[in-house]
C-alpha cells in the first residue's frame, strides 16, 4: 500500500479534531437534509400540544413565527461559525473557552444529549409495546435494545450514515405525517380556527415563543457539528435557519393538531385513530431516529474532547449508557433535561462571539495557547443560573444576554492586561 493509499484509510471522515477539509464539504441539499431531520423531534410535539392547550389559532401561528426567528438568529449564527472554520462545536468551544475551559460545554452538551437520545428510545418503545402487546415489559426491552442498537449504529459510522438516515425519513416524516395531519383536520368539526378556539387558555404569545426556542435549543447549540461538513458560511446559516424553521414548526403542527383531535401529543396518537398503525410506527421510529442519531453523534464528539479519545468509542459508550437508562430517563429525566436545556445557550453566544470577536484566532495553522477563559465560564455558569431562576422574559434569551455581558468584559479585561 502507497504512503497516499495509507493515509487515506485511516482518514477520519468526521474530523473530530481538526477542521473539515474543502473535500471533506457537502452540497446545499445534502445539508439541508442533514439539519431538517435533526429537527424531526419528537419532544417538540410535546411543545406543540402545550401552544394548542394555551393560545387560539392566531397566538399559536404567532408564536411560531416569534420563536422561530429567536431561534433561527440563533442557530443561523452558530450555523455560520461552524461552516466558516469547519470546526465542530466542542474544538469551537477550545478557542472561546480554552483547551481544559471547553470541557465544561462538552460535558454539557454530551450529558443533555444522551440524555435525550435514551428519552428518545422509550418514546418509541414504549407506546409500540403498549399498542402491539398489551404493555408487555419484555416487548418493551427488547424494542428499546433494537431501537438503541440501530440508532447507535448510524451514529457510530458518522456524517455518511446520517446523510443516508435523513434522505430516508425526512421525506416520509414529513409527507406521510402531513397528510394525516390534515386528514384529522378535516374530521373535525367546524375550522381549524374554532377548533383551537375550543381549548386555548391564558398563555401569552411572548409565553409561548420561550417554548417554541427552548423546545430545542439546546439541540441547536450543537449546530456547528453539522453545519462545519457545508461548502460556505452562507450555505450553514441558510440551512440551519430554513430547516430549522419549518422542522420545528412541522412537529409543533403535528402536536397540536394531535392535542385538539385526540388529546394526545403525537403525531402517532392521531394515526392511530384513523386506523393508520402501521405507517403510525414508521414515522415514529423515522421521525425520533433522524434526531437521535444526531444527538449522539454531538455526545460522542464532546466526549471525545473530554478524554482525549476518538469518537467512536465515545459513541459506543454514549449508546450504551442512554439505551440502559432509556426507560428510567424517560419517566424520571424529562423535567431535569428541560433545566439543563436552559444552561445551553449561554455556550452558544459565547462561542459565536468568541469568534466574531477574535476571528483571526480562528485562521488555519494559528495556534491555540489559551488553557481556561474564566470569564467565558464564569459567563456560562451565571448565564445558566440567570436562566433557571429568572421567570421574567425568556429564559434562553436571558441566559444568553448574561453570559455575552460576562464574556466581553471579559475580553476588554484581557485586552488591558
Amino acid at each position: 500500500m502507497s504512503k497516499t493509499q495509507s493515509e487515506a484509510a485511516v482518514t477520519d471522515i468526521d474530523y473530530a479534531a481538526s477542521a473539515v477539509p474543502k473535500e471533506g464539504r457537502r452540497g446545499i441539499v445534502t445539508m439541508f437534509m442533514i439539519m431538517l431531520g435533526f429537527t424531526f423531534f419528537s419532544a417538540s410535539m410535546w411543545v406543540g400540544q402545550e401552544l394548542a392547550d394555551g393560545l387560539d389559532f392566531y397566538g399559536f401561528v404567532g408564536a411560531l413565527l416569534a420563536g422561530g426567528a429567536i431561534l433561527g438568529i440563533y442557530t443561523g449564527l452558530l450555523g455560520y461559525v461552524g461552516a466558516k472554520t469547519g470546526l465542530s462545536m466542542d474544538l469551537l468551544a477550545q478557542r472561546s473557552f480554552g483547551t481544559k475551559g471547553s470541557y465544561i460545554s462538552s460535558a454539557m452538551i454530551s450529558f443533555t444529549q444522551i440524555g435525550w437520545f435514551g428519552v428518545g428510545i422509550a418514546m418509541f418503545a414504549i407506546p409500540i409495546a403498549d399498542q402491539l402487546l398489551g404493555g408487555s415489559k419484555t416487548a418493551e426491552i427488547v424494542l428499546v435494545i433494537v431501537a438503541g442498537v440501530c440508532m447507535t449504529a448510524s451514529a457510530y459510522f458518522g456524517i455518511k450514515s446520517l446523510t443516508i438516515i435523513s434522505y430516508i425519513a425526512v421525506p416520509l416524516v414529513a409527507i406521510l405525517g402531513t397528510v394525516a395531519m390534515v386528514m384529522a383536520i378535516n374530521q373535525g368539526e367546524g375550522t381549524i380556527i374554532d377548533q383551537f378556539a375550543v381549548n386555548s387558555g391564558s398563555l401569552s404569545i411572548i409565553g409561548g415563543a420561550g417554548l417554541v426556542m427552548g423546545s430545542f435549543v439546546s439541540g441547536g447549540t450543537a449546530t456547528p457539528n453539522f453545519t462545519r461538513f457545508a461548502k460556505s458560511g452562507k450555505v450553514g446559516a441558510i440551512t440551519t435557519v430554513v430547516a430549522f424553521f419549518i422542522g420545528n414548526s412541522l412537529m409543533f403542527c403535528f402536536g397540536a393538531v394531535s392535542y385538539i383531535f385526540v388529546g394526545g401529543n403525537d403525531i402517532f396518537d392521531v394515526m392511530l385513530r384513523l386506523n393508520l398503525f402501521y405507517i403510525a410506527v414508521l414515522v415514529l421510529g423515522l421521525n425520533i431516529w433522524t434526531t437521535n442519531d444526531n444527538a449522539l453523534y454531538s455526545a460522542g464528539l464532546g466526549l471525545a474532547n473530554i478524554f482525549h479519545q476518538k469518537k467512536k468509542p465515545m459513541v459506543l459508550i454514549s449508546g450504551i449508557i442512554g439505551t440502559t437508562a432509556s426507560v428510567w430517563l424517560y419517566w424520571n429525566f424529562c423535567s431535569w433535561l428541560n433545566i439543563l436545556n436552559c444552561t445551553l445557550p449561554p455556550v452558544g453566544i459565547i462561542l459565536v462571539l468568541g469568534y466574531f470577536m477574535h476571528k483571526e484566532e480562528y485562521e488555519e495553522g494559528v495556534k491555540n495557547t489559551k488553557v481556561v477563559d474564566w470569564f467565558a465560564v464564569a459567563g456560562v455558569i451565571l448565564g445558566a443560573v440567570v436562566a433557571n431562576v429568572v421567570k421574567w422574559g425568556i429564559a434562553s434569551i436571558n441566559g444568553m444576554a448574561v453570559a455575552a455581558v460576562c464574556y466581553i468584559i471579559g475580553q476588554m479585561v484581557n485586552k488591558k492586561k
